[in-house]
């Protein structure tokens, strides 16, 4: 007799809500998540959500939804719950963010059981919000992540809408580094930048340096927290030694660990003396460059670009990623070196049922005002700096 096959059952995945600080023992599991997504941003992982903890920029009691399954811990979303101005002061949920997220993409497991991975987070993300709206910053709509998150959304009969987007410069990284100028659509820039590099070696030894753990990666961070310090950040107030928690976060989160976040920093130097550095976290085959700063003395020099030029250079020489991800929020300089673009947006999302309170329209109306005027009040403030 011929045995009849056996029908497999669906792995069943379910969310639940827990805190950073459960998550956290949790440390393998949440490692092996990182690894998994592949293409993962690294600002949840472990590694980024407890140096937000050590330096008092998140609670340990931060809320998370997680999604576990047969292979352990499947997605992962911190977020946080508010009153949102643009729902009329109606209660609202939002991704964690803090002035170091550049991107908000939960955290999900890939494979061929994405889909069903998601469903059960948005049935989370209903629960963890009380059926309340989202408001979701920093989400790259037209990535498979993206797209696959907004699919799972409306099929759940949730409505979507945005309040704007912007691009963000990001190079994916070509054969060699002959085969990224081939053809570059600014070619004035990379002829300025070899003009500012053949300048610059006119007035010393110039040196490029990379740090990726030990004392050099700890003097590396300790020198840009001072070279940061020392510009119009550090007169503004804005550089991240002028407030303890951010000088912390920056010592915390730019250290080796054994995960599967690694980090970076590169510096450009002018017979031994810094004039550039930028730090970066490298997860999922894509570096994003979050923090960069330079002499500003030497200004007319370019140093920050002409670091910059030399990362692509490593880039292409040790393909120590796949990607470069500029974690600007628009109108960056690396838009004329970088040869791709990234659109990054800020989506209004409204579980079924939930529309009663204030319609999405006047949510995504009243929330690009919010948005005008945030942006004319930093232009005012460039203007007076």
């Amino acid at each position: 007799m011929i045995a009849a096959p056996s029908l497999k059952a669906a792995p069943v995945y379910a969310p639940v809500l827990t805190t950073l600080a459960a998550l956290g023992a949790e440390a393998p599991a949440w490692d092996a998540l990182s690894a998994r997504a592949g293409d993962a941003h690294p600002y949840y992982s472990r590694h980024a959500m407890q140096a937000h903890a050590a330096s008092g920029l998140a609670n340990p009691d931060l809320s998370i939804v997680v999604v576990r399954g047969p292979g352990g811990i499947e997605a992962v979303l911190p977020f946080r719950r508010s009153y949102d101005i643009c729902g009329l002061g109606r209660p609202v949920a939002l991704p964690f963010v803090s002035p170091f997220v550049t991107a908000t993409a939960p955290l999900v497991a890939a494979g061929p059981e994405r889909p069903a991975i998601l469903a059960a987070l948005v049935e989370g993300l209903r629960e963890a919000s009380g059926g309340r709206p989202w408001r979701w910053p920093h989400l790259s709509p037209e990535t498979a992540l993206g797209q696959d998150l907004c699919g799972a959304l409306r099929a759940a009969g949730w409505t979507l809408g945005e309040v704007g987007r912007f691009t963000r410069p990001v190079l994916d990284r070509r054969a060699d580094h002959a085969d990224f100028l081939a053809g570059h659509p600014h070619p004035s820039r990379l002829k300025d930048l070899r003009r500012r590099g053949r300048r610059l070696a006119e007035s010393g030894e110039v040196t490029f340096a990379v740090a990726t753990e030990g004392p050099r990666l700890a003097e590396a961070v300790e020198t840009f927290l001072r070279l940061e310090a020392a510009g119009w950040k550090g007169d503004a107030g804005s550089a991240m030694a002028c407030r303890a928690a951010h000088a912390a976060f920056a010592r915390a989160i730019f250290a080796a660990t054994g995960g599967p976040v690694h980090v970076r920093a590169d510096t450009l130097s002018l017979d031994g003396r810094a004039l550039a550095i930028s730090l970066a976290l490298v997860s999922g085959g894509t570096a994003y460059l979050l923090k960069t700063a330079y002499d500003e003395g030497a200004r007319a020099l370019a140093p920050g670009l002409v670091l910059e030029a030399e990362i692509v250079r490593a880039l292409h020489a040790e393909a120590f990623a796949e990607r470069l991800d500029s974690a600007t929020n628009g109108g960056s300089a690396l838009e004329s070196l970088y040869r791709e673009h990234e659109t990054v947006a800020e989506l209004v999302a409204v579980p079924a049922g939930g529309r009663h309170f204030v319609s999405l329209e006047r949510r995504l109306r009243l929330a690009r005002l919010e948005g005008e005027a945030r942006h004319e009040a930093k232009r005012l403030l460039g203007r007076r700096r």
